[in-house]
């Protein structure tokens, strides 16, 4: 399946998504800054929705057997140190909070605690740069999949 016959939004999403990706990975500031900008002035409800699935789809694949909490501090720090390096404002925290969202470990209950779009935006394409240089599975195939188990979800949860 491939996410490019999706209505306009979803393909937005996943190109603006795949921009901020594709700077990352080229460690290019002043592009991952424009991406990062790009994407968080989409609906950040979609994006967390989009990127989330990647990055549960990554860590699935990756730690077949189960995600210790070892195994979040060392992808974690593996993250910072590499984005650090181009990236200063990247945050330990906020890879933290996107992973635990991801796998649906973390409920945004107060205010205090929610992600802005701009964390959002500025740390999950990190993530998934990370992961994907460790999967070797390339975004497009990534991006499919989450928008198929998006949609499954959807029709299972319609009655």
């Amino acid at each position: 399946m491939s996410w490019r016959h999706l209505p306009k939004p979803a393909r937005v999403i996943a190109e603006t998504a795949a921009g901020a990706v594709a700077a990352a990975r080229s460690r290019d500031l002043a592009v991952f800054q424009r991406e990062a900008a790009r994407l968080g002035a989409l609906d950040s409800e979609h994006v967390g929705l989009v990127l989330g699935a990647v990055v549960r789809a990554s860590l699935e694949e990756l730690h077949p057997d189960g995600l210790t909490a070892d195994d979040v501090q060392a992808m974690v720090g593996r993250c910072v140190r590499s984005a650090a390096a181009w990236f200063p404002d990247v945050d330990p925290h906020v890879l933290v909070m996107l992973v635990a969202g991801a796998l649906g470990l973390h409920q945004h209950e107060t205010e205090s605690l929610r992600l802005d779009a701009m964390d959002v935006a500025r740390h999950a394409p990190l993530l998934v740069a990370d992961l994907l240089a460790l999967s070797g599975r390339p975004l497009d195939a990534c991006l499919a999949a989450a928008f198929g188990d998006i949609q499954r979800t959807r029709a299972a949860e319609t009655p």
